[in-house]
Formats: C-alpha cells, structure tokens, sequence
C-alpha cells in the first residue's frame, strides 16, 4: 500500500506539472497578446525601436534636448534673476547650488528612473504602491490645469513678437489718449517723458500698450469683459503649433526640440554681447551677482528657501513630466548620466539668462538715472514690461525684441510640448485599445480643449485668471505631490528595492555610489520639502495682482482648484481599498505592496526579479511544500487554494 500510495502521489504530482506548464504558456500567450499593438498599425512606433508598444525616442539627443527645453522654462529667464538680486547677488548663488545637490538632482534622478524603469506615465507608476495612485492623478490635474494659462503665457508672447514688427516699437511712445490715465489697480503710476530725478518712485514699468492695447486689462477680476480678439487669435495659433509639433507624439516633437531648445541659447547669446556693449551694462551686472553681492544674506532663511523653492519648481519635478518623457527611453539608458546634464545645464541657463537680463536692465536704468533696483521686477512684469521697455531704447529695437520674444514663444513651447505628452502618454497608456492608433487625434482635441477653457484668460480680466491659477495650482501643492512620491517610492516601496530595480538599468553599482542618494532621499530631500511646505502654508497670503485685490468668490474659487487636486489621493486610495478583498489590515498591506504590473515593460529586460516563470511558479499549488505532504486534493479544495493563493500573490513579481 505504501508503495502504491507513492506511486499515485507520483503520478498525480507528474500530471499537475504537465498541466501547470500548460497553464503558463498559455497564459504567457494572452500577456504577450495583449501587448502587442491594436488591430490598426501605430504610425508612432518605428520598427528599429526597442519597445514596439510605446517606441522610444529616436535618439539620446531629442531625450536630452526635450528634458531640457521641459526644465528650462519662463521662470529661468524671468524669475531667477530677480531671486538672485533680491536676495544678495552672488552670493545667492550659494545656496542655490547648495540645494541642486541636495534636492534638485537626488529628485530629478528619481523621477526619471522610476519613468525609465517601468515605461508608464506619471499615473501608471503607482502600480509599485497602488494605495498612492491617486497622487498621479494629481500630477496629471495640476498639468492640466497649468497647461491652461501656460498656453496663454504663449499666446503673449506670439502677439509681442508680431507687434515688434512695427516701427517704431508700439510701446516705446503713447498711441492714445489713454496713455495719459493710470487704470484701476496699476501697480505703479505712469511717465511718458525720460526721469531726471534721481531716485524717484515714478517709472515707466507699467506700460499703457500693455495695459491698454495688449491685455486690455480690467479693474479686477469682477469685471470680466468680452474677449480680446486678438490675444485669442494668438492662443489659437499657439494650440495649432502645439498639435502641430504632436502629432506624432514623441518622434514629431522629438524633431521639433532640435530648434526649440537650441535656438533660445542663441538669442541669450546675442542678447548678452550686444548688452555688454551698453553704456550702464557694468552696473546692471555688479548689481546681478558682481561686487554688489551681500553675503551677510546667507544668514537669512528666506534666502535658503527661495534657493530650494527656486531649484524645486525650475527642474519641473512633481508635474509627471519628468517620468513622462524618460518612460520612452531604451531600458539600459544612462539615465543617471542624463539627469547630471539636464540638472546642471537647467542651473547653468538660469545663471547665464540673467547677464543678459541685467546688462540690458543696466543700460535702461542709465538712461533713467535710476539705481538698477528701481527698473528690476520679476515675473510677467520683467518679461513683458521692463524688458520691452529696455529693449525699445537700443538702436534697431524692433530686431531685438522680435529676438526676446520668439526665445520666450520657443522656451514656453518646449514646456507645453512636454505638459500635452504627460496628458496623452496617461490616456493611451491606460486605453492603448483605443488611443494608441489615434494619437494624433488626441492630441488635436486635447490642444483644442485647453483652447477652449484658455479662452476666460484672454479676457479683459485674463491676467488676473492667470495670476490665480498660477498663485494656487503651482504653488505648495506640489511640494504635497513630491512628498508622497519620495514617502512611497523610498519608504513603502522600499528605495533599497528601488536601487535594485535601477541596478537592472545601470548595471551594479559600488555601496558609497548608493550612500549619497540614500541619505538625500531617505533624509535630506524629505526633510527640505517638509520645512518649505509648513513655512509655505505658515506665510501663506491672499494672491493679488501688484495691488488689485482677488474678491473672495476668486479665493474660494482657487482652494476649490487646489482641493479637486489633492482630492484625487484619498478618493482613489478608498476606492481600492474597498474593491480590494480581506480584512482592513490585510488590505492596506496588499495596496502598499507592488501590483504584478509592476515590472520592466519588455519581458527581455525582467530578469531573475521580475521573471514570468518565477512568477507564476508561486501559484503553483504541489510547488507548495503543505500540499505535497497532505498528498491528494480535491479538485474544489485545489480550486479554492489557486484562488487564495492568487488574491495572496498579486504581489508576486516582487523578489528582494
């Protein structure tokens, strides 16, 4: 009886085998049918491309030149100049590069390999801590939303470069009556004739062509207006190049950047040669980071902030579009490599933009018998209101500003290009079914639909829309976002795991390589981001325009904005866990472990860790030592058992 026992076990044993390799090939069939592409071919994908169910870039070039013309954007050229003159010159060059190593380069590399790793957008990635995906929902609705008025800051830019064909420059002298009159809310009085008085407070910073003609601005945002045609002329045709350039997604705006992220160095080039010929130039840039520097400002805090919230927003982490664009890299890519580039040359542009700024600001305060100070303002009012100004004092001035402002229309694309491809890489991602052979209509009605909902920005009470959206969207809130991607990735995921999961990219790797990264994600990043969201939320004020107060309607409107944002956390962590099955703790535990989509996208590029076969091998019901001592099973209790054990192991590609 024993040995006939044995034998039975044996033979029962040999046919489950046989009938579990049956199992997994077939279902290894189904996994590579249902990632091979849709029934109609994807005009997107070429056939030498490594992954033919998304493609990659066709090149490292367009990876590096499109990550580069995604960080750099408006806020290098407009922004950090100012930071760098309010808050003691050179020397808050310190504390700037300070919070590069620390924050801006450990994040930025963590973004792109996480992209890189699994090839999925900024939703998609959350497979690896399915209770958190709802903070990549929250990426792709503040690009969104961003999106809206970033399109209308280019819209700006396309109606400045085609009024600098005017000779004269329209703004360089009055045009109308209303030259004269001082809207409602201006943030500074109006003078038409050059100041001979020295340190006065009457400046021509806000000019009556801006006020008047170009935005046709309102007393507020009560009082709406009809739409200024031609600035929703310009934001139509700043769509069309948008859905132009992504048509074919990557491999046409890949080829698009090689102009749009090259070209705004020229300009900065020819902008900063012709600016230090100037009389005043000198004094502009002491007065940007030459002997004018304070270093006793080191001591101040807020200049420490500004450094990390400066770094934090320009290298555009936290949007999804980091992850976006590196998910189309070859898997082996050296991402580590590519983030240094694209983190030093961000930082390198934003010092280098500002010596053309200050040389040609330093020129315009000569010619006012201004200090240097009263002539630098920072955001819409450097680009589209001092600078200008300065620029219709040069010989040849409508050239120069034709310059200015097609190197802001190219830098404002480059952004945009990236913002559209985080929206429509999330939807064909999440339905290949459908979108996949149908990008380039997405991308059209996409472009066409943040046209629509551009359009109460290009009213005469636009730029007090755009001030809202970008005072509360882009603002502490993705300080939340990042957050809890360093708490999942680092902390729940496991950032050990991670750097396993980046090794299978980059190959080994020595412990000391790992000791930086480990102590700037696990400590350093976090605790940076914490003291600038609470010293945020502590100083937060009510957003206005210069002195235009938002009525309290526009207030609430902007937290109802942040909170369908932040929403989108706990909505979707509820909804898993109540379709999730067991109890609450064991819930909470399977969603905080990575889902079995959690893997290289290729099944060549798996490995031991991630392996079908080794997955699969733990559903096996005799691998399990319980089993095969108990001998035979029933065919309902072997049925109940695969169940469990499949509920228990949707976590299964996951080895240490």
């Amino acid at each position: 009886m024993r040995t006939t026992g044995y034998t039975t076990v044996q033979i029962l044993q040999s046919y489950n085998k046989a009938a579990f390799t049956s199992e997994v090939h077939h279902v290894k069939a189904l996994i590579l049918a249902r990632r091979n592409l849709p029934p109609h071919q994807d005009l997107d994908v070429d056939d030498q491309d490594e992954n033919t169910g998304r493609g990659n870039w066709a090149s490292k070039s367009e990876y590096i030149l499109s990550t580069i013309g995604y960080a750099v954007g408006l806020g290098n050229i407009w922004r950090f100049p100012y930071l760098a003159y309010k808050n003691g010159g050179g020397a808050f060059l310190i504390p700037y590069f300070v919070m590069l190593v620390v924050t801006g380069i450990p994040l930025f590399f963590l973004e792109s390999a996480i992209g890189q790793f699994c090839s999925q957008g900024p939703i998609n990635i959350w497979r690896a801590v399915p209770l958190l995906q709802g903070v990549g929902v929250a990426m792709v609705m503040v690009t969104l939303i961003v999106s809206i008025y970033y399109n209308v800051i280019i819209s700006y830019s396309l109606y400045y470069m085609f009024a600098s064909f005017q000779v004269p420059l329209p703004w360089s002298k009055c045009l109308s009556s209303n030259c004269n009159k001082t809207p409602t809310g201006a943030i500074l009085r109006i003078r038409h004739t050059p100041v001979k008085k020295k340190h006065t407070n009457l400046h021509m910073l806000v000019l009556p062509h801006t006020v008047h003609v170009a935005l046709q601005r309102s007393s507020g945002l009560d009082e709406t207006g009809p739409v200024v045609w031609h600035l929703a002329l310009c934001l139509l045709l700043s769509s069309t190049l948008v859905a132009a350039a992504l048509i074919r997604g990557i491999k046409s705006s890949g080829k698009v950047v090689y102009f749009t992220a090259t070209f705004p160095y020229v300009v900065i080039v020819i902008l900063l040669i012709k600016g230090v010929t100037l009389e005043g130039a000198r004094d502009g840039i002491e007065f940007y980071i030459g002997s004018q520097s304070n270093l006793t400002k080191l001591t101040e805090a807020q200049v420490w902030k500004d450094a990390a919230t400066q770094t934090f927003y320009s290298l555009s982490i936290g949007w999804g579009g980091v992850m976006t664009l590196s998910s189309y890299n070859t898997f082996h890519n050296n991402v580590f490599k590519d983030s240094i580039i694209v983190t030093l040359t961000n930082a390198g542009t934003s010092v280098f933009a500002g010596f053309a700024i200050f040389s040609i600001l330093g020129h315009m305060a000569h010619i006012y018998q201004m200090p240097v100070g009263q002539v630098v303002k920072e955001g819409f009012g450097l680009a589209f209101i001092a600078y200008p100004d300065a620029l219709s004092k040069l010989p040849i001035s409508p050239l120069w500003a034709f310059l200015f402002f097609f190197m802001l229309l190219t830098v404002g694309l480059d952004s945009q290009f990236a913002g559209i491809e985080v929206i429509t890489t999330c939807l064909v991602d999440a339905f290949p079914n459908i979108f996949q052979s149908k990008r380039a209509l997405l991308s059209i009605i996409i472009c066409a639909i943040l046209y629509l909902l551009g359009l109460p920005c290009v009213t005469q009470a636009g730029i007090y829309w755009v001030t809202l959206i970008d005072q509360f969207v882009a603002s502490w809130v993705l300080l939340v976002l990042v957050l809890l991607e360093i708490i999942g990735f680092c902390y729940i995921y496991g950032g050990n795991r991670f750097i396993k999961d980046i090794e299978m990219m980059l190959g080994n790797k020595r412990f000391i390589f790992w000791l930086w990264w480990r102590i700037c994600w696990f400590f350093i990043s976090p605790c940076i981001i914490v003291v600038i969201l609470i010293w945020s939320l502590m100083t937060f004020e009510p957003p206005s325009y210069g002195s235009v107060q938002f009525p309290l309607w526009g207030l609430v409107l902007g937290w109802c904005m942040v909170a369908f944002i932040l929403l989108w956390i706990p909505v979707v962590a509820v909804c898993k866990v109540m379709r999730a099955k067991g109890n609450l703790l064991k819930r909470l535990k399977l969603l905080c472990s990575a889902s079995e989509e959690w893997h290289p996208y290729l099944d060549v590029h798996r490995g031991e860790r991630y392996s079908e076969e080794r997955c699969c091998h733990m559903t096996n019901p005799m691998s399990r030592p319980e089993l095969s001592s108990r001998g035979v099973k029933t065919e309902l209790e072997s049925r109940e058992s695969k169940e469990t054990t499949d509920d228990n192991v949707s976590n299964r590609c996951l080895f240490y």
